[in-house]
């Protein structure tokens, strides 16, 4: 054995694990934790059952492959993705990415993984008034194009300052980027790479981050952060209105209906649900501090919802709204997806 596999396996070791689901074959949760590795929490129970070893640091942004066969962390201080082997829940793999790498939305057999040349952590108050912090926004930001098939990247795309949401058209042909730093929304040709459309939201509100299409494609949802509003357009990208939200709104996600859209409202401490046909206010869900990322289970029964500030996953009921759980002693969790895969901010089957 490796030294690189046997640390794997020792990271696991006090945990079984036969496959990618629990080890008695039900559905599971990963959640990537900056201060730590990603934890694997069992549904049926809503227990952690292991803690996996990335072998890199400050994992961010988190995805899983569509056959539910390997867990994919973007690496913070590494600058790289952890490829996690679900069934024996060991790092196979480290590919190099960039500086910085965030957000990773896998779509077909590609991760789309952003990287950025800032330093920021989505703390806009400690941006103010550093001069070096504000010239290096605005470098652009990348996104690394890795194929599933043979873990290599094959392209890289350049965007906006800071590239926050990934999001893609209903026909795969076109890719919708959110750029906190330039207050953007960049529009390219999936083929090509090349650059179709920027839509600046300057006049709408600043710092765009989460992006999501609704399940009929004829709506895009943009949070934009520092002016607590969801951004409207349609199918063609016209603006369409602005929505208020709470607080510093980040992640988002329609229901696979279509008749709600869940808005996490990172400083009001909320998960938000609007009726996603006239954006009226449904509910506001309390949750813990900078709750950035959900995710339905995947018998879309309940939500997810990881909170880095409070090191919790809260567990809401996706119909009554009510608490179910709150699972604690997480160390600073970022994004939460399942296996199988089901609906969220960062991911959808």
């Amino acid at each position: 054995m490796t030294k690189f596999a046997f640390l794997a396996a020792l990271a696991v070791s006090i945990y079984p694990a036969t496959s990618g689901l629990a080890a008695d074959g039900k559905a599971v949760a990963y959640v990537s934790n900056q201060q730590g590795g990603v934890t694997v929490i069992e549904l049926d129970t809503l227990a952690p059952v292991a803690t996996i070893d990335i072998q890199a640091k400050v994992p961010r942004g988190i995805g899983i492959t569509s056959d539910g066969k390997y867990v994919l962390t973007a690496n913070k201080d590494s600058g790289n993705i952890s490829v996690i082997d679900t069934a024996t829940q060991m790092v196979t793999k480290h590919i190099a990415i960039g500086k910085n790498p965030e957000f990773i939305r896998v779509y077909g057999n590609r991760a789309y993984v952003s990287y950025e040349p800032s330093a920021g952590e989505g703390r806009p108050e400690a941006e103010k008034g550093d001069k070096s912090e504000e010239k290096e926004k605005k470098l652009p930001a990348g996104i690394a194009v890795v194929d599933l098939d043979n873990w290599h990247v094959i392209k890289t795309m350049i965007s906006g300052p800071e590239t926050e949401g990934i999001e893609f058209t209903p026909d795969g042909k076109l890719m919708l980027v959110t750029n906190e730093g330039d207050n953007t929304v960049t529009v390219y040709n999936l083929s090509n790479g090349k650059l179709v459309k920027s839509i600046n939201t300057t006049k709408y509100g600043d710092r765009p981050r989460g992006i999501k299409v609704s399940p009929d494609g004829k709506t895009y949802a943009v949070t934009l952060e520092l002016s607590d509003k969801l951004l409207l357009l349609n199918h063609r990208l016209k603006v369409l209105k602005t929505v208020p939200t709470g607080a510093a709104p980040y992640g988002l996600a329609f229901d696979r209906d279509g008749k709600r859209l869940f808005v996490a409202a990172a400083r009001s401490k909320q998960l938000q649900v609007f009726n996603a046909q006239n954006f009226a206010l449904i509910k506001s869900i309390p949750v813990g501090a900078r709750c950035w990322h959900f995710s339905f289970t995947p018998d879309e029964a309940r939500i997810l919802v990881a909170c880095g500030k409070s090191n919790d996953l809260y567990v809401i009921d996706a119909n009554t709204y009510e608490l179910v759980k709150i699972i604690s002693g997480l160390n600073t969790p970022w994004g939460v997806v399942t296996n199988p895969k089901a609906i969220g901010s960062l991911d959808r089957p």
